[in-house]
């Protein structure tokens, strides 16, 4: 059974518009991690400034959020949202992305928390939508 092109493109739309099936600019799944790592005592406003300057240029972000634990003096929180797992991997090879880890090795204590997740969509994120046919 053959399907033309314009009903796939119209199966392919209202996919996209299903709640859970936000898609990137190049139609994948869009990728998130949450964590929250512990500064060393008295060096979180030196991370931070770490961590703020070395997140541009970074292909394929969509989203990279640092934040203080607002109940802990040396935890930060990271958020990040991705085009894809694939960037947010190739992230981790970025020559400013490598050197920031070296700077900040001595910095860190640990880290408590953390998760993957799928973005699905919000503000700052939005629903890419789906290729016109």
């Amino acid at each position: 059974m053959a399907i033309d092109r314009r009903a796939m493109m119209g199966v392919t739309a209202a996919a996209a518009m299903l709640p859970g099936t936000a898609l990137s600019a190049e139609g994948t799944e869009m990728y998130g991690m949450l964590g929250r790592m512990k500064a060393a005592p008295g060096k979180r406003e030196e991370l931070l400034a770490l961590l703020l300057e070395s997140s541009a240029d970074m292909p394929g972000c969509l989203s990279y959020i640092v934040a203080k634990d607002a109940t802990d003096p040396d935890a930060i929180w990271i958020t990040e949202a991705w085009d894809s797992k694939e960037h947010h991997d190739a992230s981790l090879k970025l020559p400013q992305v490598q050197a920031a880890i070296a700077k900040a090795r001595p910095l860190i204590a640990g880290f408590d928390s953390r998760a993957e997740t799928q973005p699905v969509g919000g503000i700052g994120l939005g629903r890419v939508p789906a290729p016109k046919g």
